[in-house]
């Protein structure tokens, strides 16, 4: 039997310290890293996405990052042969890949062996974009009610793609993922996941951070790529709250506050995604400290890779 290819993965919701991790990792097991986050792949998108600079990378290569102009769309499907073809590339080199990121549905789609991008007939989306926002929402938490628990009500792209999924094989996109877990992987995969007991210390984390991110200049940088930003671009969240600041839609005050709000929840539902996979290897920077993680993790990699 070919031995299946070792891969690592950092995740975690938004704030939780991924990327200083990953990046620890890589330096210490000769990695390079691999984003799966959905917002990371636009140029000019950086400030907003937490995108680390060039000088943050530490001469490390990154994979799949500025990969995208913002005016374009990009979605799961897009991304998963990109991955895969990354990943290829790292370990060709005797490297370590490693994934980083909150996007649990593009770390998935390339982790696991099954087909995300299940054959749907034509004229359905139609049908279903032509429908209201409520109209869809209600029938998926009637047919499809785990996957409306992950999928923001307001997220008419991934709401519509689940009801096509339902409409289009009669299965729901719950079923259809279980299925897709069934089928073998070509990968070894170590997933390490980043979380705090405290939800009040994830939330300062996550208000600290936007503070922190208006102090280095998003509103500029919204305002440079507002006419440049596509469908899926301008739901990146900081991007379109600002832009509601922007357009005379909120207070300045009410943008930044419904920033952080968006960004909170947002992180609640990577950690409800997350959760999900019984395989992740949870650690609590609050308990353990980042260099007590660190070192564990390190260990534990060792071992797996070799």
């Amino acid at each position: 039997m070919k031995s299946k290819i070792k891969v690592l993965a950092v995740v975690g919701p938004t704030a939780s310290g991924k990327t200083d991790l990953s990046l620890r990792l890589a330096e210490a097991l000769d990695g390079e890293r691999i984003s799966c986050d959905s917002m990371q792949i636009y140029r000019d998108m950086n400030i907003g996405t937490a995108k680390p600079s060039l000088d943050e990378r530490r001469g490390i290569p990154h994979h799949l990052f500025d990969i995208c102009p913002p005016e374009n769309e990009f979605s799961c499907a897009d991304y998963k042969p990109l991955a895969e073809n990354a990943l290829k590339d790292v370990v060709s080199r005797g490297k370590t890949p490693i994934f980083c990121g909150g996007t649990g549905l593009y770390l998935s789609s390339v982790l696991r062996g099954g087909d995300l991008s299940p054959n749907i007939p034509s004229g359905i989306r139609e049908h279903l974009e032509a429908r209201s926002i409520d109209e869809n929402w209600d029938e998926l938490l009637s047919v499809d009610p785990e996957a409306a628990l992950l999928t923001h009500k307001n997220n008419a792209k991934r709401v519509i793609r689940a009801l096509e999924i339902y409409h289009g094989t009669g299965k729901t996109k719950t079923e259809w993922d279980k299925l897709s877990l069934e089928a073998e992987s070509p990968y070894d995969a170590l997933i390490f996941g980043l979380d705090y007991r405290s939800r009040d210390i994830l939330y300062e984390r996550i208000n600290r951070r936007v503070d922190i991110m208006m102090s280095e200049g998003l509103e500029a940088e919204v305002r440079e790529v507002a006419p440049r930003l596509g469908k899926t671009a301008s739901q990146a969240i900081g991007y379109k709250e600002l832009l509601s600041y922007i357009n005379g839609e909120l207070s300045y005050g009410d943008a930044v506050e419904l920033l952080k709000k968006n960004t909170r929840n947002y992180a609640k539902r990577q950690l409800t995604w997350f959760r999900r996979d019984p395989n992740v290897i949870w650690s609590y920077p609050d308990e353990e400290g980042a260099d007590a993680i660190f070192e564990n993790i390190v260990n534990i990699a060792k071992k797996h890779l070799n």
